[in-house]
């Protein structure tokens, strides 16, 4: 080992120690990246765990039946394959440059990456469209947005995310097994035509975060009319009671509003900025490396912003936890305040 490898505390073997054509495996054993490990490890585990609870409550209880948890359902089942492949696998490649799982596996990971990635954008899309018209047009609500109209854009949306993911990695040439660790066994390359980084810019960034912005934009500055609405109606009969509501009402909207996009810009601008000067996926930056995970995270952040905030899921909670879900006719408990 020379002075280089020591100062960066890199250990350089072989993936495969039996094997003539195996890579050289560049091991990192610094306690600052036994510490990252151990962190992003977490998180994957916690994205699992978050995801799993809105699932099964989703799933479970009859009165959670509705069109907008359903979309929150099919973000949960997005970001789950997210917490429970893609993260792993990304922590394991973090300490370890070796590739493991096969050619195949080298097919099948970007797909499933794509796929849950694409799934979880086109979810939050829905949910800000579901809640557009939740706001923007009540009366008609439960007439366009029904469980069965709702079940079927899920499908879809699953679907059209299956079709663009073949398409980004077929025209890179990813599915050729030819293009598949060439040059030594432990390797898995994915590289990227930069025709096709501009692409997915537009569909996996630039699109959504447009309809996301533009959908919580007009929701906001509704529910803050109808905020004015209510106070002015109010103020007739109280004055001091109308003004208190109305002001928590909307500081309440805009806090939460607030949050979805800030949240969401920030874990997805920052890798899509750089994806614009990297032309494969395999680069070692730490840059990259950050801003990768950080677009990751978003499947953490997710079910925080969607379901915890709700009074439903920490009674949904409760009731897993302490293994109440098993009890009889448990699918028909009440789930929401008297008031509610």
């Amino acid at each position: 080992m020379d002075e280089t490898d020591c100062m960066h505390n890199i250990t350089v073997q072989y993936c495969f120690p039996y094997m003539n054509s195996s890579c050289r495996k560049e091991v990192q054993t610094g306690p600052a990246y036994i510490f990252l490990f151990i962190v992003l490890l977490c998180v994957s585990v916690c994205t699992v765990f978050l995801n799993l609870l809105v699932i099964i409550s989703i799933s479970h209880f009859k009165q959670l039946h509705t069109p907008t948890n359903l979309l929150i359902l099919s973000l949960a089942v997005a970001d789950l394959l997210v917490g429970l492949i893609v993260m792993p696998v990304n922590v394991i490649g973090f300490i370890d440059s070796c590739w493991y799982f096969g050619k195949m596996g080298c097919i099948l990971f970007p797909l499933i990456t794509f796929i849950s990635m694409s799934a979880s954008l086109c979810s939050l899309i829905f949910i800000a469209v579901d809640q557009y018209i939740a706001v923007c047009d009540p009366l008609l609500y439960s007439t366009r947005v029904t469980v069965c109209r709702t079940s079927l854009l899920i499908i879809l949306g699953w679907s059209l995310c299956l079709l663009y993911a073949t398409m980004y990695l077929y025209f890179n040439d990813h599915f050729l097994q030819s293009q598949i660790s060439t040059r030594c066994d432990g390797e898995c390359v994915l590289v990227q035509k930069y025709s096709w980084v501009i692409i997915d810019l537009v569909f996996s960034f630039l699109t959504p975060c447009s309809i996301i912005l533009v959908m919580y934009s007009i929701i906001f500055n509704t529910a803050r009319c109808q905020a004015k609405a209510v106070r002015a109606v109010v103020n007739t009969a109280s004055y001091k009671h109308g003004v208190k509501v109305a002001s928590s009402s909307d500081t309440k909207a805009a806090k939460k509003l607030g949050t979805v996009v800030f949240v969401y810009l920030a874990c997805w601008i920052p890798f899509h900025i750089t994806s614009l000067s990297v032309e494969s996926v395999t680069s070692l930056s730490i840059v990259w490396i950050a801003f990768g995970w950080l677009q990751l995270i978003n499947s953490s952040m997710n079910p925080l912003m969607y379901a915890i905030f709700y009074s439903w899921f920490r009674a949904s909670t409760k009731y897993i936890v302490t293994g109440r879900i098993f009890e009889n006719s448990s699918s028909r408990f009440h789930l929401f305040p008297e008031n509610f």
